[in-house]
């Protein structure tokens, strides 16, 4: 059974969001709110917590998973920015974005786009999740916390317990999120293009 924090969404709590780190490092799956929707998370690298991601959303080896940062040096270290790029990711994070860039050799191979050899980045403006990135010092991949058949994701925290209080380590009731998903922005070309709108308006599509 896991394990269920209430830590409160502006003024999150040291303690809870410590304990929270040590159960994400020591492999654990969490559920945590970030500034668009619920999400599922775990320590970047770690196969055996990507797997159960996988068989808890019933995702296949093709789905792209998301890497949260905490902040923009995070970014660079797992992705190529250029000048130009670098100014789009600071006037835009953190926010409701992800934004697909050219993967480094930091990232594990089986988070990298297979033929395009890029990565979805994002820097959640959420004080949860943000305190939690702190608290680990690494990313964790990430990924919208909607299980198979619904039509959009879940937002309640409760319902979120009653669903997947077996299948999950922790679960941190940051109160009520929204079901719109992250705009997605594509960074790998000459201009950016938007390829999901989602929750964030991007200003230079």
């Amino acid at each position: 059974m896991s394990q269920y924090f209430s830590i409160h969404p502006r003024d999150p709590q040291p303690r809870l969001l410590l304990r929270a780190a040590e159960i994400v490092a020591r492999g654990g799956l969490v559920v945590y709110p970030t500034d668009t929707t619920y999400a599922l998370g775990c320590q970047i690298g770690d196969k055996n917590a990507l797997d159960r991601v996988r068989q808890i959303r019933r995702l296949d080896k093709h789905h792209h998973f998301t890497v949260a940062c905490r902040d923009l040096s995070e970014i660079a270290t797992y992705a190529r920015v250029s000048d130009q790029n670098f100014r789009i990711l600071k006037q835009l994070t953190p926010g409701p974005f992800t934004f697909l860039l050219p993967a480094t050799r930091e990232v594990p191979r089986r988070l990298v786009h297979d033929r395009k050899k890029t990565i979805g980045l994002r820097i959640p403006d959420h004080p949860i999740a943000l305190g939690l990135l702190e608290m680990l010092t690494y990313p964790l991949t990430t990924t919208t916390m909607q299980l198979p058949g619904d039509l959009v994701p879940l937002a309640d925290p409760e319902e979120i317990r009653e669903r997947l209080e077996h299948a999950v380590d922790l679960i941190i009731d940051g109160g009520s999120c929204g079901v719109v998903p992250t705009t997605v922005v594509d960074l790998t070309g000459d201009r950016p293009v938007v390829t999901r709108q989602g929750a964030g308006d991007f200003p230079l599509a």
